[in-house]
């Protein structure tokens, strides 16, 4: 049972088991125990150290870390960019899925997003993983209709096993 829930931000101590949660959540064996893996997609990391301590030091970008006693479970990205919030990496342990800690930290980055200047977020998912769409939309995301091309030329983020595409979201808040 989960006991003692906190939303905090990621510190510099903590880069080393995001790096850890977000690839056991999004690539390999151990993502194919939740629902919202991209195991099947692409091959490779999702993320690694280095990315997330860059993140951490970027003054335009806020880390969320939702711990339960005492262990990180869940965390979401925030970049502000211009007017509006981009938001990512939103990741449940995989085991902890269906429970609502990614509904949690969702509204927690839309708390956070005024407190950064800023009353949009945006998003981007990959296109065929409608039931992850269809999960941000009823929680008032908008289709944009927009696509963008899954970057193939930078394998840091993961190597598609086919040509992938994204489909942009957004909520006013």
């Amino acid at each position: 049972m989960i006991t003692n829930r906190h939303i905090s931000l990621v510190q510099q101590d903590d880069i080393f088991a995001i790096d850890l949660l977000v690839n056991s959540a999004y690539r390999g064996d151990s993502a194919r125990k939740g629902w919202t893996h991209e195991a099947d997609l692409l091959n490779g990391s999702r993320v690694d150290a280095d990315i997330i301590a860059k993140l951490v030091a970027d003054p335009d970008t806020t880390l969320l870390k939702y711990t339960a006693d005492d262990q990180i479970i869940g965390c979401v990205c925030l970049e502000k960019r211009g007017d509006h919030v981009y938001l990512g990496m939103l990741t449940v342990n995989p085991d902890l899925q269906a429970k609502g800690i990614g509904k949690a930290l969702l509204e927690a980055a839309e708390s956070y997003a005024p407190i950064l200047g800023c009353n949009t977020i945006e998003m981007t998912v990959i296109t065929v993983r409608e039931e992850l769409i269809d999960w941000y939309v009823r929680r008032g995301y908008r289709n944009t209709g927009k696509i963008k091309e899954f970057p193939t030329g930078d394998t840091r983020f993961g190597i598609p096993v086919a040509p992938l595409e994204f489909v942009v979201l957004e909520k006013q808040l």
